[in-house]
């Protein structure tokens, strides 16, 4: 049986960078055209960010929607070693720069990144992304020194204040080669399937999923689940008050509605 109705979803649009932001528009009009406003932007502050380009991002807040670290550069120099050499192969190619550092190097590279929206004059992120999902060789207990207070792994939503990890199934669509697009397509019927025991669902969708290859079995994932949350919901949950949001027509509609669960001050 069915029961995507009764399913949370958090959206996510990935590598929101300046050459990537007509495709991000794109998107978060396809988006407000499902009804999906409860959206977090995935944000690459390392990029070449114009002022023009900045103010695009104050745009997005304006208009309701949630801006999150992703890494710095979202590519790396070098190969950090035989495991990050199979990661890249397999999975992530050449962006998951986590795997490319030690510890302090990733430290140091997420408070760079936390206090780069600040310098913007952006709200400070609550949510930490690690290109490809890949956070490497770092303690979960050492994230919770770090200005964040969520980060998102491959296997689910980690809270920074309580070391919990929430996990949760995730769906992707970035089939951008024939070989890619059969496994993506297993990938995410195993993952709807585990929805139905979990409860919640990620959709990660990058800046040209709607020109490749699953792009119609993402077109469908964003009909099959109407309801939305925030990330800050995923911690309000285990505390007993998880707030759901039901995506109004637009995001400046649904401001009054969204999930007010977040634990950073606006």
């Amino acid at each position: 049986m069915d029961n995507s109705d009764s399913i949370r979803a958090l959206v996510s649009v990935h590598d929101v960078m300046p050459e990537t932001l007509e495709q991000v528009q794109t998107l978060l009009e396809r988006l407000t055209a499902a009804g999906i406003s409860a959206v977090t932007l995935l944000v690459v502050p390392g990029a070449d960010w114009t002022p023009a380009a900045i103010d695009t991002l104050h745009d997005f807040e304006r208009r309701g929607y949630e801006l999150a670290g992703h890494g710095w550069r979202h590519r790396i120099s070098r190969i950090g070693g035989l495991r990050h050499r199979l990661h890249a192969t397999l999975i992530s190619r050449q962006v998951a720069e986590h795997l490319a550092l030690d510890a302090l190097g990733i430290v140091a590279l997420m408070k760079r990144c936390h206090a780069w929206f600040l310098e913007q004059g952006l709200r400070p992120p609550s949510l930490y992304v690690p290109p490809a999902w890949a956070m490497g060789r770092i303690e979960r207990s050492a994230l919770a020194d770090l200005p964040f207070l969520q980060y998102e792994l491959f296997s689910g939503i980690l809270s920074a204040q309580t070391g919990r990890l929430h996990p949760m199934p995730l769906l992707g669509y970035e089939a951008d080669t024939a070989g890619r697009a059969p496994v993506l397509r297993l990938w995410n019927r195993i993952n709807r399937h585990r929805a139905r025991t979990v409860g919640w669902i990620r959709i990660g969708i990058h800046p040209h999923d709607l020109d490749l290859r699953l792009a119609e079995d993402l077109e469908e994932d964003l009909q099959r689940f109407s309801i939305h949350a925030e990330y800050g919901a995923v911690d309000a949950e285990a505390d007993q008050r998880c707030r759901l949001v039901t995506s109004a027509r637009s995001p400046s509609a649904a401001d009054s509605s969204i999930s007010n669960t977040r634990s950073n001050p606006r």
